[in-house]
């Protein structure tokens, strides 16, 4: 919608309220097509590394999430298995 130019103004309660990270590309995409996008409750500027922090957070929230989330008992049994591996490799035992 944004693209088609049927957005004018986009009216946000925080900035990072838009998405989880990666809000400055659809930032850019407002102000390439004429969108305005209000922020009512900003904060100080922060750096880029400020900005970056919460974003890298929040990917490894999100991937260690589907690693040790409810449908992960696939790579459970998998880091079982390298555990018992790397055990027996410890004790010199060779399985066969």
């Amino acid at each position: 919608m944004i693209v088609d130019s049927k957005v004018e103004r986009l009216v946000l309660t925080h900035k990072d309220r838009l998405l989880r990270f990666g809000s400055e590309l659809i930032f850019s995409l407002c102000e390439q097509f004429g969108t305005e996008v209000v922020i009512i409750n900003r904060t100080e500027d922060s750096t880029f590394e400020e900005d970056l922090a919460p974003d890298v957070l929040e990917i490894i929230t999100v991937f260690s999430a589907r690693l040790y989330g409810s449908r992960s008992h696939k790579n459970r049994k998998i880091v079982e298995e390298l555990r018992d591996v790397a055990t027996i490799a410890k004790s010199g035992i060779v399985r066969t």
